[in-house]
């Protein structure tokens, strides 16, 4: 059996992470593959190194989340991932494109899309890909791999009433990956939310529309060694809905890890403007609480460019100060994806998962082996039902 990772890659402000679990299956949350630069790494090199491929020699993942369709989370799709039937897969290509066996999407995210809120080139290729596996399932049922989906989230006006077997609402948990049922793995869906749930769809921007999971990740006998709270883009409405909703029953909000909202963006937290009210904004009690469900010795990571002491939003340094706050009290760790090892030349951030919990990583070696050493935790590890 494979050894557990979350791995997170530093991407700017954006988010790309990669779930490694123990039964060899793994999960790509977003992407921002940016053009190679100074400052700027090769992340889609960093991805492949860590891909398998198929009987064909194809490159794939056996699932990739969207959160939702902004650039920074969907930049490179296009360029590096291949789209449509598997027919018409390009074998002869120098750089064969990577197969998405399974998309886990929300038709909601796209439907929320405005004016203000375009969709870019890759956000609309992941529209008609996911389009194409929707009506494949409608015609002929669930399909093999590469024309999987994965419906996150019901839609208005009985548009999802047909997808039934692949879709999932908040409450709902996913156990199998591209058909394969997973025992040491869950997907706890908490949102995208609908307008019923808010009463009013047009608060309900792409942003607000986020996916959101509570990922549990097991190892050994331990099936719920690690939770992994990732929430998109989402903002305080989101936050404050959710903890009013499960405030009575926090654990589904528990985590040993957690990716901070939008960048460490100060919008997750409050409604108030970092950059005109500066330490005079207000928290939301109620955001930050479904935020601070941590548990001993939890990581918060930021995915985010380095987080300065300025009026920048996102990253928002008062932001980073609420998130150290949440983890003083359960002597936790906070991690910036732009200063791992250190912000001039940024690596993947990876953690094992151990039947302890979470390993913390170390620097890589002076000789740049690829590979991250992991030492876990001095702390006693959390006890497990």
């Amino acid at each position: 059996m494979a050894t557990p990772k979350i791995t997170f890659f530093p991407v700017g402000n954006g988010d790309m992470k990669f779930l490694e679990l123990e039964s060899g299956s793994r999960i790509l949350i977003d992407i921002n593959i940016r053009q190679v630069g100074e400052g700027v790494r090769d992340v889609a090199k960093d991805l492949r190194d860590r891909l398998t491929s198929d009987e064909n020699g194809r490159p794939y993942v056996d699932a990739m989340v969207l959160s939702h369709p902004d650039q920074d989370h969907c930049r490179g799709l296009e360029e590096h991932f291949h789209l449509g039937p598997l027919s018409e897969y390009d074998d002869k290509a120098k750089t064969k494109k990577i197969v998405i066996r399974e998309m886990w999407s929300s038709p909601i995210i796209f439907r929320r899309a405005s004016v203000n809120h375009t969709l870019s080139p890759d956000a609309k290729v992941w529209a008609k890909e996911a389009r194409r596996r929707v009506k494949l399932f409608k015609d002929k049922g669930i399909g093999g791999n590469g024309n999987r989906i994965l419906i996150l989230g019901e839609d208005i006006d009985g548009k999802t009433d047909s997808l039934e077997e692949i879709l999932f609402r908040p409450g709902d948990s996913i156990t199998k990956i591209a058909g394969k049922e997973q025992t040491n793995f869950s997907a706890l869906l908490l949102a995208p939310l609908i307008a019923t749930d808010i009463d009013d769809e047009k608060e309900l921007t792409k942003n607000e529309s986020s996916v959101i999971f509570n990922y549990c990740i097991g190892v050994g006998k331990v099936t719920d060694a690690v939770h992994f709270l990732s929430g998109g883009d989402a903002e305080v409405l989101i936050w404050e809905h959710l903890w009013k909703t499960h405030k009575t029953n926090p654990s589904v909000l528990e985590y040993d890890l957690l990716c901070t909202p939008h960048h460490c963006s100060w919008h997750s937290l409050s409604y108030d403007s970092w950059s005109e009210k500066g330490r005079k904004a207000v928290v939301s009690k109620d955001a930050r609480s479904a935020l601070a469900q941590a548990h001993d010795g939890a990581i918060i990571v930021a995915s985010s460019n380095e987080i300065k002491d300025d009026d920048v939003d996102p990253p928002c340094i008062r932001a980073k100060e609420e998130y150290e706050a949440i983890l003083k009290n359960v002597s936790g760790e906070f991690y910036n994806t732009a200063c791992y090892p250190d912000a001039k030349d940024p690596e993947p951030l990876v953690f094992e998962v151990t039947a302890g919990g979470l390993g913390k990583p170390t620097k890589k070696s002076a000789k740049g082996a690829a590979s991250v050493a992991i030492a876990t935790f001095a702390s006693q590890p959390r006890v497990h039902g």
